[in-house]
């Protein structure tokens, strides 16, 4: 089967890497198999090598993404982790091995009919909303697993879905989405999305397959394209990146990127 478009060509979500010293936690993401690859970005692990010494507190930046994950040690509680419009951060303690699967946008509501919408800005036990994945997990998962042996399983269950699946596309959504991803987020919703839909029903789709609007869908986008040029903070400064991006004053620029990663560019990107 395929997809309408081939999302991962335009669109690459980033989240930042571990900023403590690899032999304490470690941050690692993995290709899944070939034939998944037009519906999942990645399957990933956060982990800790040692214990630690406090609490560590994962921040996670706004990716336009949905993501399953549990804790290799608990997975009879899975969760899913809906289109968020801001950073959300996760305290986790001394000891932990989380695992998990980030979809592409629009891939989760597709593959498993459930509106993106109701899944927003928030996680929700996996067993609620995907009551199947979540029994696969807990009968299938161990703490002890390898990446190699976590890694099969995901595509193991993953390859039997898609296989099955008729994939249904609103050619009027992806044509909208594409153009999005086409300018980087770095476009007029009003002018530049004429897809021969009203306003209402492109807010309708947008909500259904992404979990938010166009317009907050394209700022995380822009956002996320900056985070993929990797700017250091001195050229933000002498060469103006945010204003080729889009933003229309540093001010702007400034509120909108501390809302989306939970600090100021200067402390995410200097170096």
């Amino acid at each position: 089967m395929s997809t309408a478009i081939n999302l991962r060509q335009f669109y690459k979500p980033v989240q930042p890497t571990v900023k403590q010293p690899a032999e304490l936690v470690s941050y690692a993401e993995f290709l899944p198999n070939s034939h998944l690859q037009p519906f999942i970005y990645c399957y990933w692990q956060l982990k800790t090598n040692q214990l630690l010494t406090e609490p560590f507190i994962y921040r996670v930046v706004a990716d336009g993404c949905i993501d399953i994950f549990f804790e290799l040690h608990s997975p009879q509680e899975s969760y899913v982790m809906g289109f968020c419009k801001k950073f959300t951060e996760f305290p986790l303690g001394l000891s932990f091995n989380y695992v998990g699967v980030r979809f592409l946008p629009s891939m989760f509501p597709q593959l498993f009919g459930v509106p993106a919408k109701e899944l927003s800005n928030r996680s929700e036990l996996l067993a609620n909303i995907v009551p199947a994945i979540a029994e696969y997990i807990n009968k299938n998962f161990y703490s002890d697993q390898t990446t190699d042996q976590f890694r099969k399983l995901f595509d193991d269950y993953f390859l039997q879905l898609v296989s099955t699946f008729s994939f249904k596309p609103d050619n009027r959504f992806y044509d909208a989405l594409q153009r999005i991803l086409e300018k980087s987020g770095d476009i007029d919703i009003e002018n530049e999305l004429d897809t021969g839909i009203s306003p209402r029903q492109l807010r309708r789709l947008f909500e259904y397959y992404i979990g938010d609007t166009a317009k907050v869908f394209s700022k995380v986008v822009r956002f996320q394209q900056l985070l993929n040029a990797k700017p250091s903070s001195q050229s933000l400064r002498q060469h103006k990146v945010f204003f080729s991006s889009g933003y229309y004053d540093q001010a702007h620029f400034i509120k909108e990127f501390k809302s989306f990663y939970g600090v100021t560019p200067g402390k995410a990107l200097g170096r």
